[in-house]
Parts: structure tokens; sequence; C-alpha cells
């Protein structure tokens, strides 16, 4: 993902985009529930993490996600296709949450190289950069184009340890490290979450540590 798509359209901040990004069991997705059910507004929950056979980790996982949210939230699956999934929402007020983008991103260069052998092609790297550029393009779009929802975006920050000695792992690091500047610099407020507590790094559109 180029550098230039931080700048790209729509609109550089999103009134209505929370990000909250963060390291595994960071205390992220919990705060990101937290906040959805502060607002007291309608929430939908909408989970990318795809639905693998036999795989009982995963499965706990996602029932123990489902526990703990209330029996009045809907829930919407989508794995490769956001923006499309927001489309389904109901006329406002309400609060989205999405949870995560950093499965999302999995989920798209996975199904981008199912096919590829050993050697990955640089026409083959270029072709699922602009992927998943255009959609981050198309998920800022559709949360600027529905002000009476407030959207939540859970994510993960995976660049803060030694760069992957495995190709595929620091393709996946690139891919979302610009896809969440990306999206952050489109938030209207960011947080970052660290054993269980939260770092506001964005506030009214600004970033907070500048």
């Amino acid at each position: 993902m180029s550098n230039e798509a931080i700048s790209a359209s729509p609109k550089s901040t999103l009134e209505n985009l929370t990000v909250i990004t963060g390291g595994a069991r960071s205390g992220k997705s919990l705060f990101a529930e937290q906040l959805a059910h502060n607002s007291g507004k309608p929430v939908s929950y909408l989970a990318t993490m795809p639905r693998l056979p036999d795989d009982a980790e995963l499965e706990f996982k996602v029932e123990m996600h489902k526990a703990r949210r209330p029996s009045s939230w809907s829930t919407i699956e989508s794995e490769l296709s956001i923006h499309k999934a927001l489309e389904t929402l109901p006329a406002g007020p309400g609060v989205c949450v999405i949870d995560c983008l950093s499965l999302y991103v999995s989920n798209m260069m996975l199904d981008s190289l199912k096919d590829a052998d050993v050697s990955i092609s640089p026409e083959l790297l270029r072709a699922l950069d602009q992927r998943v550029s255009e959609a981050i393009r198309m998920l800022a779009e559709t949360v600027q184009s529905r002000p009476d929802w407030n959207f939540i975006v859970v994510t993960n920050e995976v660049g803060w340890s030694v760069v992957p000695d495995n190709k595929m792992a620091r393709i996946y690091k690139d891919l979302l490290g610009f896809a969440n500047q990306t999206l952050a610099t489109k938030a209207f407020t960011v947080y970052l979450a660290c054993v269980g507590l939260r770092i506001k790094l964005k506030e009214n559109g600004v970033g907070k540590l500048e």
C-alpha cells in the first residue's frame, strides 16, 4: 500500500470514525465493546474472523466474544467485503464495531495468494497492494456516507517487533501497517490499547502526541 493512500480521498477526518489499535490480548476489543455499549445506541457487531472447519481454538474465540456481547446486538459476518456488509445497516442512529481490520487484511491476502506458488511475483504483490488499498478506501467512503452511524474499528499493531524472517509475514506486516496508517489518518479519534489500559493518540481529528 503506497504512502499516497494515506492522504487519499475521502476527506481526511471522519467524525463518526474511531480506531483502536494494540497488540494481541491488549484489551482493544473489550474497550471497543465498552464504548459501543456506553453510547446507549443500538449496536451492530461486524466480525471478520473466518469460520474454519475443525479449528477448535478459533471456535472457542468466536464463542468467547459472542458470550460477552449483549443479546440485543446484531451480528454481521464479512470476511472479504466490509463495505458491502455495512450497506445492510438500517437507518441510524447506531454504533458499529468492526472487529477486526487485521483479520480483514489477512483474509484478502490469503485469498489473493491462495493459488500462488512459492515464488510470489512482483505483479501479484502489486495487485494485492491495490486490492487492500481499494478496500480501505471503500470502507472510509462507506463510513463517510453513513453519518447516522458511529464506527469503531479494531486493529492490531504489528510493527513493533523485529522484521519477520518469513516473506509472507513481512508482506502482511507492510500491508496492515499502511492500512492502519490510512484509517487512523481518516479517524476523528484513535486509541492505543496496552495491558488493558488505553492511551488516546488522536482527539477531535488532531494527533495528541504531535
